[in-house]
């Protein structure tokens, strides 16, 4: 089961203008290891997008350093990679 790991205060924004807050999800595998992913939700309602894998760490509190670290560039290119017409057009 996902567990939240962080939720951002700096809005993301689309090249194409739409606005997006950020989250760090974490994920628990059978290994015991901590794989993280971002969530992006639109501020116009429109579908949530997530990334794939972002990180893989040793234990849920790395995984909140790891997220607690992220810089809004970051996130910029989280939500490219998160967002299909803007992965393929690179």
């Amino acid at each position: 089961m996902a567990e939240l790991v962080h939720a951002f205060t700096t809005m993301v924004a689309a090249m194409d203008g739409r606005v997006y807050t950020a989250e760090a999800w974490g994920v628990l595998r059978d290994d015991g290891l901590w794989e993280g992913s971002l969530v992006f939700t639109p501020d116009d309602g429109g579908p949530r997008l997530t990334t794939a894998r972002e990180t893989t760490q040793s234990n849920f509190n790395a995984l909140a350093y790891w997220a607690h670290g992220l810089e809004p560039v970051y996130l910029e290119g989280a939500l490219a990679r998160a967002r299909p017409e803007e992965s393929s057009a690179a």
